[in-house]
C-alpha cells in the first residue's frame, strides 16, 4: 500500500472492474495525491466504454461466427475430436452428479446477485462483493 504509514483517515482499495453485456467496458478507480503541500487523496476514475468510445454498439459473438460460416473460416470452430475430448471430462461428472443425492450446494435463482454464502466468504476477510445495477 503505497500509502500506509501516511495519516490519511480513509483508504479505499483500487479497483478494476470489467463491464459485461449488454454494456461493455472496462473502469479504473483509484486514489492519487492531490497536488499541494497537504497530504489529500482523491478519487481518480477512468471509464472506458465500447460504444461511447468506437460510436457503435459491438457486434454479439454470432454475428463473427455467422460471418465466419458464409466465407468458410473455420478458425473459432471446434473439431469434432476436440468437442469428443471435452466431454469425455465432462461426463463423469455429470455422471457422478446423477448418481449422488445433492448436498448442500449454495444455489440462487437466476439473475439474483448469487447466493449469500458469497458474500459471507468474503465478509469473513472483511471484503464484500461490488453489487450495482446501472
Amino acid at each position: 500500500m503505497l500509502f500506509r504509514d501516511t495519516p490519511v483517515e480513509h483508504l479505499m482499495p483500487n479497483q478494476l472492474v470489467l463491464h459485461i453485456q449488454p454494456e461493455e467496458g472496462i473502469s479504473l478507480q483509484f486514489a492519487a495525491k492531490v497536488p499541494g503541500p497537504v497530504m489529500r487523496l482523491g478519487t481518480v476514475d477512468m471509464n472506458f466504454e465500447y460504444q461511447e468510445y468506437f460510436g457503435k454498439q459491438p457486434s454479439t459473438g454470432y454475428e463473427r461466427l455467422l460471418h465466419d460460416c458464409m466465407i468458410g473460416d473455420q478458425t473459432l470452430f471446434q473439431r469434432a475430436d476436440m468437442v469428443e475430448a471435452g466431454w469425455s471430462v465432462v461426463n463423469p461428472v455429470l455422471d457422478l452428479w446423477k448418481a449422488l443425492p445433492p448436498r448442500n450446494f449454495p444455489n440462487y435463482a437466476s439473475g439474483t446477485w448469487g447466493p449469500k454464502e458469497a458474500d459471507e466468504l468474503l465478509e469473513r476477510d472483511g471484503r464484500r462483493w461490488r453489487n450495482f445495477e446501472k
